[in-house]
C-alpha cells in the first residue's frame, strides 16, 4: 500500500540517484530537484546522470525535473533529502514552501556541522516538521551495489511506524528488502558515527595495519557507538542488528566506502586538504568527527577512537603516533 503518489527528491549524487532508481521501480511519479540546468539537460537527452552512477538508465516518463526547489516541494507530498549534510543549508537556502505537513525523509548520513543537529532535529526546529512526519533511511547499503541490482537491505526509522512502512514500500524491490524501526535517534547517531570509524579503519590500513588489528578496531567501534547512543538516546535496542552493526561493517570494510578511502589517504601521508581535493565525493566522517567531538564534550563518554581521529584531522597530530596511542586504549 502506498498512500503517497507525489514524491519529491532533493539531491543528485550517487545515493540520490540510487534512491530514484528504486522509486521508479514502482508506479510513482518523481519530482526530482537538480540544481544545475546543464545536468537536467544531459539527463533529458541521455536518460542518465552525467556525474554519478552513469551506467543507470532511467524511464523519464516517471520523472519531472526542476532546478526550482520550491516547485518540487509544492508538487510533492513526500520529500526525500539526499545531499551531503555539510551542504544541506546551501541546498535549501531558497526553500520557502511550508513543508511542515509533508512527510520528510532523510537519505543524509551525516550531522549538520553548523549546529551539530541530526536531520530530524534540524527539520523539526527549522521547518516545524513534527517528529512523527520524519523518517530516516539507514543501511547497510552502498549506492554502487544497489545500482548493480545486488541484493541489499535498508532499515526505515520513524517514530510513526505507519510512515516508516509507507517509505519502506516505496523503496522495496526484488533486489532490495526493507525493515522498519522506531529508533530514529539511535539509528541516526549510529549512521553518522560509523563514518568516523570507517575513517579510522582507512587510516589504519594506510599506515599498514592488517586485518587482525582492524577486527579489534571495528569491535571497539561498535562498543563506542553503543556507549554513545545509550547515553544520549537511552532506550532498548539491539546494537548488533543490521541498522547499527551492519552499517558499520559495510562502511568500515568496503571498497565503495568514501570515508574509508579518505582515511586511507590520510594514513598514507596525505594532508586533509590534499585528500579532500583528490576525492570526487564528500566524506561525511570528516565533518562528523568535529561535531561529535564537541557533542561528547558535554557527556565525557569514553570514545578513544573518536578522539584519535579528531586529533589527526583537526589537531594535525601525526597519524602513526595517534594510532599507536590508540592501540593501548582498546582491547
Amino acid at each position: 500500500m502506498n498512500p503517497f503518489k507525489k514524491i519529491g527528491l532533493i539531491g543528485n549524487g550517487s545515493w540520490a540517484t540510487a534512491i530514484i532508481k528504486l522509486l521508479t521501480c514502482h508506479d510513482i511519479k518523481i519530482n526530482w530537484h537538480i540544481r544545475k540546468e546543464e545536468d537536467i539537460n544531459f539527463f533529458q537527452e541521455n536518460h542518465r546522470n552525467p556525474r554519478y552512477l552513469s551506467e543507470l538508465e532511467f524511464d523519464l516518463n516517471k520523472i519531472n525535473f526542476s532546478s526550482n526547489i520550491n516547485e518540487i516541494a509544492e508538487k510533492s507530498e513526500v520529500l526525500y533529502f539526499v545531499v551531503p549534510s555539510a551542504f544541506l543549508d546551501e541546498f535549501t537556502n531558497d526553500l520557502k514552501v511550508d513543508i511542515s505537513k509533508k512527510l520528510i525523509v532523510s537519505g543524509i548520513k551525516g550531522i549538520i556541522p553548523s549546529t551539530n543537529l541530526l536531520f530530524a532535529d534540524h527539520f523539526n526546529q527549522k521547518y516545524n516538521v513534527p517528529e512523527e512526519n520524519i523518517a530516516v533511511i539507514a543501511g547497510p547499503s552502498h549506492a554502487e551495489e544497489i545500482a548493480k541490482g545486488q541484493l541489499s537491505y535498508l532499515t526505515i526509522a520513524a517514530s510513526n511506524l505507519y510512515n516508516a512502512e509507507t517509505i519502506a514500500n516505496q523503496l522495496e524491490s526484488h533486489t532490495l528488502r526493507t525493515f522498519i524501526n522506531d529508533d530514529v535517534y539511535g539509528i541516526e547517531y549510529a549512521a553518522v558515527l560509523k563514518n568516523i570509524y570507517a575513517l579510522a579503519a582507512g587510516i589504519c590500513q594506510g599506515l599498514g595495519y592488517g586485518d587482525n588489528f582492524n577486527a579489534v578496531l571495528v569491535s571497539n567501534a561498535i562498543t563506542e557507538i553503543e556507549r554513545f547512543v545509550n547515553t544520549v538516546a537511552p532506550r532498548e535496542r539491539s546494537i548488533l542488528s543490521s541498522a547499527y552493526l551492519g552499517d558499520l561493517l559495510a562502511t568500515g570494510y568496503s571498497k565503495h566506502s568514501r570515508n574509508r578511502t579518505f582515511g586511507m589517504m590520510i594514513g598514507k601521508g596525505y594532508s586533509v586538504k590534499a585528500a579532500k581535493l583528490e576525492m570526487n565525493m564528500i566524506a561525511e566522517g570528516y565533518y562528523a568527527t568535529e561535531s561529535f567531538y564537541k557533542i561528547n564534550a558535554q557527556y565525557n563518554i569514553f570514545m578513544p577512537i573518536l578522539e584519535a581521529v579528531y586529533n589527526i584531522l583537526y589537531e594535525n597530530k601525526p597519524a602513526g603516533f595517534e594510532i599507536k596511542l590508540l592501540t593501548h586504549k582498546i582491547r
